[in-house]
């Protein structure tokens, strides 16, 4: 469940945008490996894909989505790591 609060503070800022599905994902893999737990990741995508992609490759490793949002063509998403 996506949590509706205010914004997040994130640990790292991940700019995907204009880039298509798969690489929002990989990216983003590639930087929450290098997060601590409990470190949260602030994705930027304009793939409308990634709408159902980043929730379910948090959920899918074990990470938090905290929340996203969307606004002017620019998904927005903050993961927590697990």
């Amino acid at each position: 469940m996506v949590q509706q609060t205010s914004q997040f503070n994130a640990d790292h800022v991940l700019d995907v945008k204009n880039q298509l599905c798969p690489l929002p994902v990989i990216k983003a893999s590639e930087v929450i490996q290098a997060l601590a737990s409990g470190q949260v990741l602030h994705i930027l995508a304009t793939d409308p894909g990634s709408k159902a992609d980043i929730p379910a490759w948090a959920e899918a490793l074990g990470h938090k989505l905290l929340k996203q949002e969307a606004a002017n063509g620019v998904f927005e998403y903050w993961v927590q790591k697990g």
